[in-house]
């Protein structure tokens, strides 16, 4: 079962994985939201039907339907359909959904009305909101986002908090690890040499002292191509995983947070979908709705692929074990399938 879906999906997608690699501006934007998603545009999209259903569910607070409409609709059909119930009923869509809704259901009906650049700007937010710092969260979307995503998130985060993300960026962490995450965020494709790059990281794993700045120059600033063939070449020059290597070199009390960057971004570079599998395996709603949403309608079958692999159980198993009632079954929508 489980090497049937992966050779099904590997094979179906092909096509689409070469897109991906296309330089176009335009396509890596549609890229975003692309055919890798579980959720896709719904064919027959009547936005007044849509919103005469919606004002009868929050009325009756029928929350069946309303997951229902919310979850069978792509991001820009739910942004349009929002956009029509306010001309409509002279009434933001957000405002009667709260009304009807509550709690973790109401965050994730709330979060689907969100662009996706404003959805991670509002991640990156509440990750750095209030006493402590999530740095995982800011570390998944820093490096799963390309380039020009990250542009479209720091510009929503400006516009969104009247604040600079660099700047909380800054004030929220330090040291070495401060320069990855601003690396990341602007992060950038300069051309390299494979070789050139592999020995520079690997006299730094030789030198007597450890020093973030090759890594983290390498790292952000190189194709994903160009670095996985640098990954897989150094490890066979030192013989264990990179990151391995990472964890041991970057494993000091103080290097905590640096040490969790650099093998967190490695582990992106290597395999996205395995990465964000792995993040799903807590099952802490924060992060599985997190995932879930930034995911569904740009390469969440991927990621399903992983997590049957990493776990032998399908994600969408692990969701009805794990949750209960509506959420349950907003998740499981937009998770779609049993593989």
């Amino acid at each position: 079962m489980q090497l049937k879906l992966e050779n099904r999906l590997y094979s179906c997608f092909t096509p689409i994985f070469r897109r991906q690699h296309r330089k176009d501006h335009t396509m890596e934007m549609d890229m975003w939201w692309g055919t890798l998603g579980s959720v896709r545009p719904f064919s027959n999209f009547r936005p007044e039907k849509d919103i005469e259903d919606i004002q009868t569910a929050c009325q009756q607070k029928d929350v069946k339907t309303l997951v229902k409409i919310m979850t069978n609709r792509d991001n820009a059909q739910r942004r349009s359909l929002a956009q029509a119930y306010l001309s409509a009923t002279s009434k933001e869509l957000t405002v009667d959904l709260k009304k009807a809704l509550s709690g973790d259901l109401e965050r994730l009906m709330l979060d689907l009305l969100l662009t996706p650049d404003e959805f991670d700007a509002q991640r990156l937010y509440q990750a750095m909101k209030g006493l402590g710092t999530d740095e995982e969260t800011l570390l998944e979307v820093l490096c799963t986002r390309s380039a020009i995503q990250l542009k479209g998130i720091t510009l929503a985060y400006n516009n969104m908090y009247k604040k600079d993300l660099e700047k909380d960026l800054e004030g929220e962490t330090s040291g070495d690890f401060t320069k990855l995450l601003l690396a990341l965020l602007k992060k950038e494709t300069v051309p390299g040499s494979v070789d050139q790059d592999v020995d520079r990281l690997s006299e730094e794993l030789k030198d007597e002292k450890a020093n973030a700045s090759p890594w983290i120059n390498t790292l952000t600033t190189r194709h994903p191509d160009h670095l996985n063939k640098v990954l897989t070449r150094l490890e066979a020059d030192i013989g264990q995983p990179v990151d391995e290597a990472l964890e041991k070199r970057f494993g000091g009390f103080l290097s905590g947070d640096l040490q969790l960057g650099l093998t967190t971004l490695v582990h992106c570079i290597q395999n996205t979908a395995a990465y964000l599998a792995k993040r799903l395996q807590s099952m802490k709603g924060g992060v599985v709705q997190g995932v879930l949403v930034s995911h569904c309608e740009d390469d969440l079958l991927m990621v399903r692929v992983a997590y049957l692999r990493e776990t032998g159980t399908s994600l969408y198993s692990t969701l009805q074990n794990r949750f209960k009632g509506d959420f349950q079954n907003a998740l499981l929508a937009l998770c779609r399938a049993e593989d």
